[in-house]
């Protein structure tokens, strides 16, 4: 049987699913053939599968390094339960358990250990891994190793130092969500990739609706958004601790049972709503970017951003927490300019030296013209991460965007006239002041009150112009400099506009923001077909009730689109059963003829 035959086989058997998905194949033959490996895959696409498969066919035991506490407890209790003896190594141990982990390590007992990057730094466990058979390691959220990734940890330029001493040298795989170009090749330099196996599976998300919504009333928009989506799992990210507790006491004064959390809570607090979360008792929290990293929830319906996120990176991350399980999913970002001031006083109260504050700027400038863009999010996302073309996805708030069209040419002139008059040096903010005629010292100290664009655009307000300006950004006429105070300049795009060769045109901006039908995107209408809502909802509380006997969270046991297709496919056989996509052989022994029996009787 040959390499690949022997990994469809164990698919089929641990996992419960007859193919490969788009990456994976490639992946998974590399690694076992003993080539390094970095694969860049979306949130959901399947990336772990990509280590724990040749983990299980390799002789010894394989390392997983994560960041991520939460989510190792999660994907340990989800091996186990697929009959592959794994553990973890954290800080949340006590000593003794610790101990005897190590001690069952020590004796083979395990085909995966994850660990924290910390558990490097310890030089018992590394005098431990000297004496073992250590053939991969795998290395999750490599982009943390990056200086120039969204999420730097100084932790992670330890794992190099593993190949010291582990002899034979293991294969190593470094596997990240989100990666610019820059990023991928700081990857593989840090971690010493040896002329790696590269898959980048692409970062479209075929399941998610991505959607920005200016100038609403965020806290009115959030309440109609949820009462919308009664029984759905969701996110709700907030830029501050303060904005988290003053958005949950919002939505609890409404009646929304929603959790909260973020870092300034006490550890077991914290730790008692994430697992209410992931254990279904909780549909909807409110929390800072320090939720969500190692989240393994695979039915989140929408994530909501109430404020920006620092970039695009980051944003493309936590709003990738929808719809994991492959069903549909929302992304809403609530943008308002305010949200930029945020993230750059958090930029300029870093520790980070001057060459890490630009970058961070630049990026921050590509999130808002992101927030601004009238092409498809899809499309902008997939291309900022460095995919070119690409075809609109047809199911974003641009692409079903049917507000009218309206010809700002004229205008778009006359803020480009503005720009060269006032020598590229000066902002947004100030560019329309000026358009606008303001009575402002800063515009009488430079003599603009005397430029011929002077209040020429006076009928609008300066928040409309200041918008404008960032539309013009965000389609590339122009462009703002990687600085605390960023500058407006003038792009080549400009020259056709100017000439009268081009024209340019923007949606008509509501009045109010109005919520998306959910019967559009990320309701619970199945994406194959029909099936019976009311059984979908008992194989719901049956797994509910087989998690709380079990200990572990309900998508652990089947996910949603598992028990979906059980509704769509009505198994009344064990072989009919297995043939469902996500039931591999230990789990359908554990679990199998309790879910049979029930559809059995739903189908009379």
């Amino acid at each position: 049987m040959s390499v690949l035959e022997q990994a469809r086989d164990a698919l089929r058997r641990y996992f419960g699913y007859d193919s490969f998905r788009s990456g994976q194949e490639n992946l998974v033959e590399a690694i076992l053939s003993g080539r390094d490996a970095l694969g860049v895959m979306p949130t959901g696409a399947g990336k772990s599968i990509c280590y724990q498969l040749p983990a299980v066919l390799l002789p010894g035991v394989s390392l997983v390094v994560s960041p991520l506490i939460s989510l190792m407890k999660d994907q340990v209790d989800a091996l186990n339960e697929t009959g592959i003896p794994a553990t973890y190594i954290n800080s949340s141990l006590t000593a003794k358990e610790t101990n005897e982990r190590l001690r069952d390590l020590a004796q083979g007992r395990y085909k995966l250990v994850y660990i924290a990057p910390e558990r490097l730094e310890s030089e018992r466990f590394v005098e431990l891994l000297r004496g073992l058979n250590v053939p991969l390691v795998a290395v999750d959220e490599a982009h943390c190793v990056s200086q120039w990734g969204h999420d730097f940890r100084p932790s992670y330029m330890t794992i190099v130092r593993l190949l010291k001493h582990i002899r034979p040298r293991p294969v190593m795989a470094a596997f990240t969500a989100t990666a610019t170009d820059v990023v991928k090749e700081d990857i593989v330099e840090r971690l010493k990739l040896s002329a790696p196996v590269r898959v980048t599976t692409g970062y479209a998300r075929d399941n998610l609706a991505l959607s920005v919504v200016r100038n609403a009333d965020k806290r009115d928009f959030l309440a109609r958004y949820i009462r919308e989506r009664p029984g759905q799992a969701g996110i709700v990210y907030a830029a501050t601790r303060r904005e988290v507790e003053s958005c949950h006491e919002y939505l609890l004064g409404l009646g929304v049972a929603a959790g909260k959390y973020h870092a300034g809570m006490p550890e077991d607090e914290r730790a008692s709503v994430q697992d209410a979360f992931l254990r279904d008792d909780l549909q909807i929290i409110v929390a800072t970017n320090a939720f969500g990293m190692g989240i393994d929830k695979s039915n989140v319906r929408f994530v909501v951003h109430h404020n920006m996120p620092k970039n695009l990176e980051a944003y493309y991350q936590e709003a990738g927490r929808a719809g994991r399980d492959g069903e549909p999913g929302e992304c809403v970002l609530l943008f308002s300019p305010a949200d930029t001031a945020t993230q750059k006083f958090f930029i300029e109260r870093s520790e980070a030296d001057e060459e890490r504050k630009r970058n961070d700027y630049r990026l921050l400038n590509d999130m808002v013209e992101y927030s601004n863009t009238s092409e498809c999010l899809q499309r902008a996302i997939v291309r900022y991460f460095g995919e070119e073309g690409g075809e609109p996805c047809g199911r974003c708030g641009n692409c079903t965007d049917v507000r009218e069209l309206r010809d700002v040419t004229r205008e778009a002139q006359i803020i480009f006239s503005c720009v060269a008059r006032m020598r590229q040096r000066f902002g947004v903010t100030l560019t329309a002041k000026v358009l606008r005629g303001a009575n402002d010292a800063k515009i009488r100290q430079f003599g603009f009150d005397s430029l011929s664009v002077y209040g020429m655009m006076s009928a609008m307000s300066e928040k409309e112009l200041v918008q404008l300006i960032h539309a013009l950004i965000a389609d590339g006429y122009l462009r703002l400099t990687d600085s605390q105070y960023p500058v407006v300049q003038l792009t080549a795009k400009v020259r056709d506009v100017m000439d009268g060769e081009e024209r340019v045109f923007r949606r008509v901006e509501p009045i109010a923001a109005a919520t998306r039908s959910r019967r559009r995107y990320g309701s619970d209408s199945g994406a194959d077909g029909t099936y019976d809502e009311a059984l979908f909802e008992k194989l719901r509380q049956l797994r509910k009730a087989m998690a709380t006997r079990e200990g572990v969270p309900p998508f652990i046991i089947f996910n949603d689109a598992t028990l979906r297709e059980m509704c769509q496919r009505m198994p009344t056989t064990a072989q009919e059963m297995q043939e469902v996509r996500g039931i591999g052989d230990a789990k359908f022994a554990k679990y199998g003829s309790e879910f049979l029996e029930l559809i059995r009787e739903a189908s009379g």
